[in-house]
């Protein structure tokens, strides 16, 4: 005679559960901390102390500044920068695009050479140019020199913020 499916006697054959597959991570593909080089959009703040038209005045304002870094080449940093300002006392502001090249001197330091449009609330804007020195310290202090139409020469001292935005 058979035995009933009910009955508590009969044990059910159970397949063996199938083998666990091991999980394979693949490798890591973050670069070194310490490793800076790459592409960089920085966006940030700029103050400086400006010399112009026979006055000291101050001007506040910010700049886009895009750049390939190469710590190890001779050429560590190349790049371009937008930027304007407002004057606090005179009125008006200034515009600039300055092309920047720079190589690792014990730390980051470069020139800038571009050209300026000083733009004023009673009067034409002005073409002008300069040339500065900048070293990168976590903030970026520069100076500048240069010369604007109808104005004469000018000298500029200031700090950049250099606020990473985007990384490649």
């Amino acid at each position: 005679m058979g035995v009933a499916a009910a009955d508590p006697a009969a044990t059910p054959v159970v397949d063996p559960p199938p083998a666990a597959q091991p999980v394979t991570v693949p490798p890591a593909t973050f670069r070194p901390t310490w490793d800076l080089d790459g592409t960089y959009l920085w966006l940030g703040p700029v103050g400086a102390a400006s010399h112009l038209d026979a006055r000291w005045d101050s001007t506040f304002g910010a700049d886009a500044t895009l750049v390939v870094v190469r710590e190890r080449a001779p050429l560590g940093l190349v790049g371009a920068t937008l930027g304007a300002s407002r004057w606090t006392a005179r009125g008006g502001g200034r515009v600039w695009v300055d092309g920047l090249v720079g190589t690792h001197l014990g730390r980051m330091m470069g020139v800038s050479l571009g050209p300026i449009l000083e733009l004023s609330e009673l009067a034409h804007p002005r073409p002008g140019a300069s040339v500065g020195v900048w070293c990168f310290a976590g903030i970026t202090p520069f100076a500048r020199f240069g010369a604007v139409s109808n104005l004469g020469m000018f000298a500029e001292i200031g700090i950049h913020i250099a606020l990473p935005v985007l990384r490649r």
